[in-house]
């Protein structure tokens, strides 16, 4: 399986500014395979420790901190010798060992020489129990979904997938008919590896519903496992409410749609602790879209996003059938699937920030805003052959962008005012 994530886990490793690497990402996005996968394919050797599994090691770091004790209790555990630059030493679910995280700012004050990833699913919430963090002595990666690009790799399609990547946009358009078809697979297969690997092997749709439906549960499971229990009820009812709120003409959230008389304070944590497991996503509007776009957030209005299209397509229960009804799968919900697989494509830029538009009269919201290359550039996302943008329209109005994108199932194209970007296409366009 081809992970974007791997070039930038070798550029880790020959960096001589490498510090140990924290990987983050929600459970069963594939973090464990590619750490695995990439110790066989760049090192002599690795030890894995699963603090998770590993009951053994939970006490790892409790008499001290010294790399050197550290690094003979895992040559007594697991039997290999770590060696500088060619044995990874692999800490996984670190958040479920006392201490573990600021191990790492040890290893990188006093023993720079070995190669260590972290990972855990769990990490926000860690972060939040007054654990002491090792600011500035750690690295960072976020693995997220397979995004449409590794997807059709995953397929065995890795000729379309690198053709996206060439803005030969009259080549793309001449395999237009397939991109969709493969579209149409992505919106219910969605990016969530058990998933895809199952499809690539078996191309059997019930059977990814199947598997899609085991990680949801495993979700739900987390939830009383690891939550406090007298906020599980609202996590879940903020969980379950994702799906009706995308589904609304304004996608805005509205906490008085989880339950009647429902505020903003009591749901605060329920919130942020599905946000701290990556499972959700938060994207504040501006009112005024201006350099640095982060300054002009709006956090009291946002959306929420899943973590994954597939996943939200099996939470609403839609029907393969739907997969042979044309662009029907771009409609449903009001669009809400497509908005959440653009969404879910741009994700993958490291340090893009992502905010949506409305004006303040609330009549016209363009569906998202990106920083990118040091402008401010509106994308208006559509699932259905209306191609009138509106709202981009008075957008661009006002503020008269230098890049202005509609990204549908028509062709590329520019316009005098925007430049119609496919959505096939949107995730390797920036």
């Amino acid at each position: 399986m081809k992970r974007i994530l791997f070039e930038k886990l070798q550029q880790w490793k020959n960096s001589d500014t490498r510090k140990p690497l924290v990987l983050r990402g929600a459970r069963q996005v594939g973090k464990t395979w590619l750490m695995k996968e990439f110790a066989k394919t760049e090192y002599e050797n690795f030890i894995y420790i699963n603090f998770e599994f590993d009951e053994g090691m939970k006490t790892l770091f409790d008499a001290d901190l010294d790399p050197e004790r550290i690094l003979l209790q895992l040559k007594t555990f697991s039997g290999i010798e770590a060696k500088p630059h060619t044995t990874l030493i692999i800490f996984d679910e670190i958040q479920e060992t006392n201490r573990g995280l600021t191990a790492l700012k040890y290893f990188c004050e006093n023993a720079p020489e070995y190669h260590i990833v972290a990972a855990g699913s769990l990490l926000g919430i860690t972060l939040h129990q007054n654990v002491s963090f090792p600011v500035g002595k750690v690295d960072f990666l976020d693995l997220h979904p397979l995004n449409f690009y590794e997807f059709l790799c995953a397929i065995g399609q890795e000729r379309f997938a690198e053709l996206l990547k060439t803005n030969d946009f009259q080549m793309v358009t001449s395999f237009k008919t397939k991109y969709i078809e493969w579209l149409r697979q992505y919106y219910y297969v969605g990016g969530m590896p058990a998933a895809v690997v199952s499809y690539a092997e078996k191309q059997d749709f019930a059977e990814v519903r199947t598997v899609q439906k085991n990680i949801l549960d495993a979700y739900e499971s987390d939830f009383s496992k690891h939550a406090p229990t007298e906020i599980v009820p609202r996590i879940r009812l903020v969980w379950n409410s994702i799906l009706p709120q995308l589904a609304k003409e304004n996608r805005k959230f509205i906490y008085s749609k989880i339950q009647k008389g429902a505020r903003a304070r009591e749901f605060e944590l329920a919130m942020a602790w599905l946000l701290d497991c990556g499972l959700i996503k938060q994207v504040f509007r501006v009112s005024k879209p201006d350099l640095p776009l982060k300054a002009y957030l709006d956090f009291s209005a946002f959306k929420i996003f899943m973590v994954d299209v597939g996943l939200m397509s099996a939470m609403a229960g839609l029907d393969v059938k739907t997969l042979l009804q044309g662009s029907k799968i771009f409609e449903e919900f009001k669009g809400s699937l497509t908005e959440q697989f653009v969404f879910q494509q741009l994700t993958k830029k490291e340090n893009l920030v992502i905010a949506y538009w409305a004006s303040e009269s609330l009549k016209a919201e363009v569906d998202l805003l990106i920083q990118y290359s040091n402008e401010i550039i509106p994308v208006e996302v559509k699932a259905a052959e209306n191609l009138q943008a509106k709202s981009l329209k008075t957008y661009c109005k006002k503020y008269n962008p230098k890049t202005a994108i509609r990204t549908s199932l028509s062709d590329y194209r520019e316009e005098s005012w925007l430049t119609n970007v496919p959505l096939y296409v949107i995730g390797e366009y920036f």
